[in-house]
């Protein structure tokens, strides 16, 4: 997995660059800086909005539409994963938010393509049973939709819910993932309503 940071805010003339991106999905906006991808969110614009201002803010810069390297990297690497040919994601990522947001994004991160987890079971891998509900919240917090996969988080007993890009999507993803997961179906026989 490639590495991520969790720095406070860089207040310099840095800019976040957006760029449109089209997925089965519907479109996306991406967001990168030099140092990594901070921001990848459904373009609906009551999530979009409040998703884009919180990451820049979080950075402590301007956010302008342009191109830039990482863009290109993530556009690609985001068709091979709607492909089925990619179950990770290479490009750098710049997680800015509290330690605790940025502990439980780094624990979507190890939750293996094609699985899934409860949100309890998330809470336990960082070390914090009793902050089921806190994970819940990061989750809702997370700017790097796919990427950092919150889509692997579901409800006790395999049901879905609390997904900002809708639940539709969320089934799509697991669905996806489920279909192009090398070997174990351990989890084939949840059911997801």
């Amino acid at each position: 997995m490639p590495p991520a940071t969790g720095a406070a805010p860089n207040r310099t003339a840095e800019a976040l660059i957006t760029r449109r991106i089209e997925t089965p999905l519907g479109p996306m906006v991406a967001g990168a800086t030099d140092e990594g991808l901070a921001l990848l969110e459904f373009a609906e614009p009551d999530r979009l909005g409040p998703q884009l201002d919180a990451a820049r803010k979080a950075i402590g810069c301007r956010a302008e539409e342009g191109d830039h390297p990482l863009l290109a990297r993530l556009a690609g690497e985001l068709f091979e994963y709607f492909e089925g040919t990619r179950a990770e994601f290479s490009v750098p990522l710049r997680l800015a938010g509290s330690p605790f947001q940025v502990m439980a994004w780094q624990a979507l991160r190890d939750i293996p393509f094609g699985r899934t987890r409860t949100y309890a079971e998330q809470a336990r891998a960082i070390g914090r049973p009793a902050a089921v509900r806190a994970v819940g919240a990061a989750n809702g917090r997370n700017r790097l939709a796919i990427v950092v996969p919150c889509h692997r988080v579901v409800a006790s007993g395999g049901r879905l819910c609390g997904y900002g890009g809708g639940l539709w999507r969320k089934q799509f993803l697991i669905d996806l993932e489920r279909r192009h997961a090398p070997g174990d179906d351990a989890q084939a026989g949840l059911l997801f309503s």
